[in-house]
């Protein structure tokens, strides 16, 4: 059974991954059977959401990440993020905070839960159109479908 500390330490490894960009590092955090969630790309498992990162690795433009808050028990764990990048579908800079949330099996995660402010992250990838419409049902839901559309033409171009 994992402490407290060990799981801690899991969320390090995970986001000093992401930091460094590197997607399988990233994916060997999770338990086969994971679980991921996000306002933008809904529920994923397995391998969907390992996909995910990839995809989103490959893609980034002028990418940085920072952690903190990092906290865990033997069960679950939480943490702090912000992300700035270039959209690339606009060119536009984001910078997007997130709270994270985890649950922890067998020294991996089985799930893991990000929740920021979908319209601010509008805003900033879509500028005036997010600024104006970014909080609507109508917007929100074609994001959610572009990033679904995006994630799976990534995963079908890996075979």
């Amino acid at each position: 059974m994992s402490h407290p500390n060990t799981n801690s330490e899991l969320i390090g490894r995970f986001y000093q991954a992401f930091q460094k960009q590197d997607a399988e590092a990233m994916g060997a955090c999770y338990a086969d059977d994971v679980v991921f969630s996000d306002p933008v790309f809904g529920e994923l498992r397995g391998e969907q959401a390992r996909d995910m990162w990839r995809m989103l690795v490959a893609r980034a433009q002028d990418f940085s990440l920072t952690f903190d808050a990092v906290t865990a028990d033997e069960r679950t764990g939480r943490a702090h993020w912000v992300a700035r990048y270039l959209f690339s579908q606009t060119g536009r800079e984001v910078e997007n905070r997130i709270q994270a949330q985890f649950v922890f099996r067998d020294g991996r995660i089985v799930e893991h839960r990000d929740s920021f402010d979908l319209w601010r992250w509008s805003r900033q990838a879509l500028g005036l159109k997010g600024a104006l419409l970014g909080w609507t049902p109508f917007v929100q839901g074609a994001i959610r479908a572009q990033a679904k559309k995006g994630l799976d033409a990534y995963r079908s171009k890996r075979g």
